[in-house]
């Protein structure tokens, strides 16, 4: 069985004269992030590997989160910076089988786009992902599979959508 965690980066803010790609991220996203990480840690979402995009805003992200994460190893990959469905589906592809629970740390629409795909028509658990993918949102699916290769569209089972507004109520 293969666990892939989908993490949207945090609320992230707008100055003036900085590059999309060099955007930090806002108070809002400051305080979100580590409640999910937390959140994370507290529901036993333990990954072995992290792939996150260089953007600052999800670079921000993970370093609020990365001590509740337990011990894994990161890859900063610049192809799913703002990337579309196939190009995050062909970096996880690429994953080693060794790898049991995967997080990639992303982007909209990308992020929202993978999850639907692949658990469209999965059963009513993949209702939550018919709406937003909110900032500092995740997504949690399982895949009987052995290999990463092997993922493709309605394989998955959504075991978990959660946002930092569903930590609310």
């Amino acid at each position: 069985m293969k666990r892939l965690i989908l993490l949207r980066h945090a609320k992230s803010d707008y100055p003036d004269g900085v590059s999309d790609h060099e955007r930090p991220l806002a108070p809002r996203g400051q305080r979100d992030a580590p409640r999910m990480g937390r959140e994370i840690a507290r529901r036993g979402l333990q990954p072995d590997h992290v792939i996150a995009s260089t953007a600052r805003r999800t670079r921000e992200t993970l370093a609020l989160i990365e001590g509740s994460l337990g011990p894994h190893t990161l890859h900063f990959e610049r192809a799913i910076y703002e990337a579309p469905p196939e190009t995050i589906l062909r970096v996880i592809r690429a994953v080693a089988p060794e790898v049991q629970t995967l997080l990639i740390v992303g982007h909209n629409p990308g992020l929202e786009q993978v999850a639907a795909f692949l658990t469209r028509g999965a059963g009513t658990a993949a209702d939550p992902l018919s709406g937003k993918f909110p900032t500092a949102a995740l997504a949690v699916l399982d895949f009987e599979l052995d290999d990463w290769a092997g993922i493709a569209g309605h394989q998955a089972t959504l075991a978990l959508f959660l946002s930092p507004k569903m930590l609310d109520r």
